[in-house]
């Protein structure tokens, strides 16, 4: 990786365990000074190491939700066919997620709804509907066992 050195990335690991660890407290767990740390932390977001700083917020807490991992695939994957099918789903709120695979499907959304009929009524309203479906299959999610969000730093 480019420019990043040890300290660089002890400075990543706990920005990302919590991002609103102040420099003083990363000076004084990295035995630094605040300054050199600012300074780091300033040219790791300047570089685009760091993207954004978020809130992992307790769902459970706001409204009642269910998880569901749809697998999608295209009739046709041609390049603009696929382009379409992303720009689309871009505008779908419900979708949290979505990868391109490789496999037996072509797409992997994660989509958060209030329940059952709401995804029932998604995946038939707004997914079924758009052009180039070939196939939607679902996973609902029982219980999360692990969900870390971070990046393995090694």
């Amino acid at each position: 990786m480019e420019n990043l050195d040890e300290v660089d990335r002890k400075i990543l690991r706990i920005l990302e365990r919590d991002a609103k660890t102040v420099a003083k407290s990363i000076a004084d767990q990295l035995g630094m000074t605040k300054t050199p740390v600012y300074e780091r932390i300033k040219r790791l977001e300047s570089d685009g190491f760091i993207k954004n700083y978020k809130a992992v917020l307790d769902t459970s807490k706001i409204e009642p939700s269910i998880t569901v991992f749809s697998f999608v695939s295209l009739d046709a994957q041609k390049g603009s066919l696929m382009d379409d099918f992303l720009d689309n789903i871009g505008l779908f709120n419900e979708v949290t997620e979505c990868y391109v695979v490789g496999g037996e499907f072509d797409f992997l959304l994660k989509v958060t709804v209030k329940n059952l009929d709401a995804y029932y009524d998604f995946a038939k309203t707004r997914i079924a509907t758009l052009p180039n479906i070939g196939a939607v299959k679902s996973a609902f999610v029982l219980n999360v066992a692990k969900n870390s969000r971070h990046f393995p730093l090694l």
